[in-house]
């Protein structure tokens, strides 16, 4: 219903204004814009007159609309809007073009790669806003299926660059795009009094006053009730006075539309029956089971009642509600006999699109049926192999309402919630465990309950009895011969105690459990709940084992994952870095991104912890890509690691800003994270030391050794050891800092990683007495840390401040120099002041720091840069790294300049001018 008299849309001059600026400034870059307010206010209306104008300013305009009866019929909403787009398909990079038509059945996959097919409609968009400006507009998308909107999401956070305004309007209670980096979202409030009352005396003159001002007041300016309140009382056919007593809007507006539908010839109603629970808009479909409703044959002509009462309307064989409220209307006045029979006419009709047949079919039967219900969680496995998610889950919950047996409606519960996890979906996730909990389970089930327990923590509750009740179940699964779940449930109890320790007899059982299932000593899931559990006893069979293996794991990007699990925990790195690029090139390759963000944050810290510090290698993408797949543990975890390489590279502007934020994500767990806190401590520490803050560097760093602080964390103080030493030595705290290294060299045993050798043998040479330290500081640079530039380096600048203060000055310049080059190579300019530092205090001078115009580039446009130096088009960049090739295109067009070269073909030579000296990029 417009809010317009005339050509005018009344009321809306500011928000008008407003929008057609965004309009008028598209050329500046794109956005996504979103109207929400209560149903009536004109938001739809609002919408029409910004397509109008984009329309005569040369926009290519793309609408699709929600609806409630569509909500669960995947992609409808993504399909009704790229239709005038459709043709240009053939042009798209084949993955991403047979992602896209197998979610509109238009392909003979059935397989669908959701963020290929969100791809696939970026560069759609991208490439037709190359041509004229593409306003895409999104009318009551809060009734949009959910992967429409997911992929209408992933669009709105990558048009900034674009061309691309994107527009939609949305009821307030349900809000779609909760995450504020989608959607700038603006309330749109009702008409004010002036305007209100000139839209009322415009379409209804003759209303006696003490009527128009009740219309007025109870209006509320919200332009749908003025006009549809006038119309009703100028009819007669809506009794209301004065007098009569306050209701909800939404329920008078609901009472004027079902009036219309009361005059209708018998054969009309029973086509706007159909409508109301139909999910699809073909007319054909509607008129055949309104036949089968009315008991005989109806037409096009027997229908038109529908159209010419304002109910339906209708474009060639496709039709639509005219209002959402109309639907709404005859659904709740309809009587539940009638829906039933709605449903099972269209289940009839529709007997050729089994998936749809089935939901209506299970809609049209008013008590449980297990047959139904078997058929709906087929159907539901259907959509999730379409790539469907969210309809699998509504398809899973209904099959869970229609069970008779209490056993099995619980298990598809727990298939809900599963599904629901993957979707970030906490709410109903715990509503779903709240009910389940107090049901009859199987055990099985019993134990999948159980590992949802705490599951969008990651497993960051680490308290003792929960973790021993999975260990419990897992055992239960053991004597069942289900080792998938037993295996399932102990790395969830041991992902448990690494986020935080629950005590050494808990993480003993948990091992003891492992070994009880028959499995081969080099199985990844045994590797990795032997590494997470933190066992003394088992580390060395880990990295044994690991050895073993090939980089790729034998081609199992699945096991791969499991190994760089394993090796990062156990402080094998460079394994670390290794198996989990296996994974990370096949992950991304799918589009699996939730998983790519965990897979990129760890690699990010076993780079770290080798002391390779470029953001652009894992740590900038992952939290870029766990913000957007909502996995906030994760996000802290890689935003850590951006920190930690700010501070290392001297950025402290940004760098307390992030470990705020991750320290804020640490705490609000139920069991604070200790392995985020640790990570945490560590940033500030390096940061202080690279600014000579030794006494503030210690505190900051002694947290993560002491086990009653919640920064404790029993391996990561193995790691963090060497930098504790750096700053007791200069706070004067060798003897305390000795202690704790004894405590390290019990911990580490008598086969330590390569991650513990480095920080020993380092640790031993700063600590030592003046006898010793001689022969240690030889042993740390002919060490483990000998090949990696970072703890060479710092050995280096430990061994020649250590010579200076011996007053062997000449002596102590070779390691300093040393120190200082490759400190400025790696862009550590802080680290390459200190060695520079005590350069001068033996009285060399001169010494100026080298720049580099890489250093400009943000993590993102070094990694484009990367990979276009490696050949890959713009098209082959953004499919890798989830962004429109217009927009690949934008980053290299700013970093020609910062590198002062003029051509992709000097980019190669550029970057490799002051390239990363630390360690070779994993393949």
């Amino acid at each position: 219903m417009s809010t317009t008299y005339g050509r005018r849309l009344v009321g809306r001059d500011d928000e008008l204004r407003s929008l057609f600026g965004h309009l008028n400034a598209v050329d500046s870059g794109g956005r996504a814009i979103g109207l929400f307010g209560e149903p009536g206010v004109g938001k739809s209306a609002l919408q029409a007159e910004v397509v109008e104008h984009a329309r005569s300013a040369g926009f290519t305009v793309l609408t699709a609309r929600g609806s409630q009866s569509e909500t669960r019929l995947p992609f409808a909403g993504l399909h009704q809007l790229l239709r005038p787009l459709l043709p240009r398909v053939d042009r798209l990079p084949a993955v991403q073009r047979d992602a896209l038509l197998a979610c509109f059945a238009m392909t003979d996959s059935i397989e669908v790669q959701p963020f290929f097919t969100s791809l696939a409609v970026l560069e759609l968009l991208v490439d037709s806003a190359g041509q004229t400006p593409v306003l895409v507009c999104l009318d009551d998308v809060h009734w949009m299926d959910q992967p429409s909107i997911d992929v209408l999401a992933f669009v709105s956070r990558r048009i900034a660059g674009e061309r691309v305004i994107v527009l939609c309007t949305s009821r307030p209670e349900s809000l779609p795009f909760a995450d504020p980096h989608t959607i700038e979202w603006v309330e749109l409030e009702g008409i004010d009094e002036a305007a209100s009352a000139a839209l009322l005396d415009a379409r209804a003159p003759q209303l006696v006053s003490t009527v128009r001002d009740r219309v007025l007041r109870e209006a509320r300016g919200n332009p749908l009730a003025l006009l549809e309140f006038a119309s009703a009382l100028e009819s007669g056919r809506y009794a209301w006075t004065e007098f009569d007593e306050d209701l909800p809007m939404t329920t008078r507006l609901e009472r004027t539309f079902a009036a219309r539908a009361e005059h209708l010839v018998p054969a009309a109603r029973a086509v706007v029956t159909i409508a109301a629970v139909d999910d699809g808009d073909d007319l054909n479909d509607v008129l055949t089971a309104a036949g089968i409703l009315f008991g005989s044959p109806v037409d096009l002509v027997m229908a038109q009642p529908a159209f010419e009462y304002g109910l339906l309307t209708v474009l060639g064989e496709r039709y639509r509600m005219a209002h959402p409220l109309v639907g709404s209307a005859l659904r709740q006045g309809m009587p539940p006999a009638t829906r039933l029979q709605a449903h099972a006419a269209l289940a009839r009709v529709l007997a050729d699109q089994p998936d749809r047949a089935t939901w209506h079919r299970a809609s049209s039967v008013s008590g449980r049926d297990e047959g139904i219900a078997a058929e709906l969680e087929r159907a539901a496995g259907n959509a999730k192999r379409r790539g469907a998610v969210a309809s699998a889950a509504a398809w899973l919950e209904r099959a869970a309402a229609l069970s008779p047996d209490p056993r099995s409606q619980a298990a598809r519960l727990l298939s809900t919630a599963e599904l629901s996890y993957e979707l970030g979906r906490f709410r109903q996730v715990e509503q779903i465990k709240a009910q389940v909990t107090g049901m009859v389970l199987r055990p099985r089930d019993q134990s999948r309950l159980a590992g949802l327990q705490g599951i969008f923590h990651d497993g960051s509750t680490g308290e003792p009895a929960e973790v021993r009740h999975l260990v419990g179940l897992a055992q239960h699964a053991i004597g069942a011969q289900d080792v998938d779940l037993a295996m399932q449930l102990l790395v969830g109890a041991a992902r448990r105690a690494w986020w935080r320790d629950p005590g050494e007899r808990v993480r003993h059982e948990i091992v003891r459990a492992a070994q009880q299932v028959s499995l081969p000593v080099r199985d990844p899931r045994l590797l990795a709940i032997y590494a997470l559990a933190q066992s003394d006893e088992q580390r060395p069979v880990v990295i044994e084992q690991l050895a073993l293996w090939p980089a790729d794991a034998g081609g199992r990007p699945d096991l791969a994952g499991l190994l760089g699990i394993a090796a990062f925990c156990t402080g094998d790195f460079r394994h670390a870095v290794a198996f989990l690029s296996t994974p990370v090139q096949e992950l991304r390759a799918q589009g699996r991104m939730s998983l790519l963000a965990e897979a990129l944050a760890i690699r990010a810290w076993a780079e770290v912890y080798l002391g390779v510090f470029d953001a652009a290698r894992s740590a900038d993408e992952a939290v870029r890509l766990a913000d957007e797949t909502g996995q906030s543990q994760w996000a802290a975890t890689a935003r850590i690691a951006v920190a930690l390489i700010d501070a290392v590279r001297g950025g402290r502007d940004t760098r307390e800003d992030l470990l705020a934020e991750a320290e804020h994500v640490a705490l609000r767990t139920p069991n604070a994270a200790s392995s985020l806190l640790a990570g945490v401590q560590l940033a500030r520490g390096i940061a202080d030391l690279g600014t000579n803050q030794h006494e503030r560097a210690y505190g900051e760093l002694r947290r993560v050794f002491m086990p009653a602080d919640p920064a404790f964390q029993r391996m990561q103080q193995v790691w963090t050891l060497s930098y504790l030493a750096d700053a007791a030595v200069r706070a004067n705290h060798r003897a305390e800092a000795r202690s704790v290294l004894t405590s390290i060299e019990q911990i580490a045993g008598a086969c330590p990683s390569t991650g513990a050798v480095i920080a020993l043998e380092y640790s031993r040479a700063v600590l030592a007495d003046r006898a010793s330290a001689e022969s240690l500081f030889q042993a740390a640079l002919g060490g483990a840390a000998g090949e990696l530039p970072w703890h060479r380096a710092r050995i280096e600048l430990a061994h020649g401040s250590w010579l200076r203060r011996q007053r062997r000055i000449v002596e102590s310049r070779g390691p300093l120099r040393a120190a200082r080059a490759t400190f400025d190579s790696v862009g550590a300019r802080a680290w390459a002041q200190r060695a520079d530092q005590e350069l001068r205090a033996t009285g060399e001078r001169g010494w100026r720091p080298t720049s580099s115009p890489r250093e400009l580039l943000s993590p993102q446009e070094s990694q484009i840069a990367e990979l276009a130096a490696q050949g890959l088009s713009n098209r082959e960049i953004g499919q890798r790294l989830f962004l429109s090739h217009r927009t690949v295109s934008s980053h290299l067009y700013r970093v020609f300049p910062k590198l002062g070269i003029a051509s992709r073909n000097q980019l190669a030579a550029a970057l490799a001018d002051h390239g990363d000296q630390s360690s070779p990029r994993p393949a």
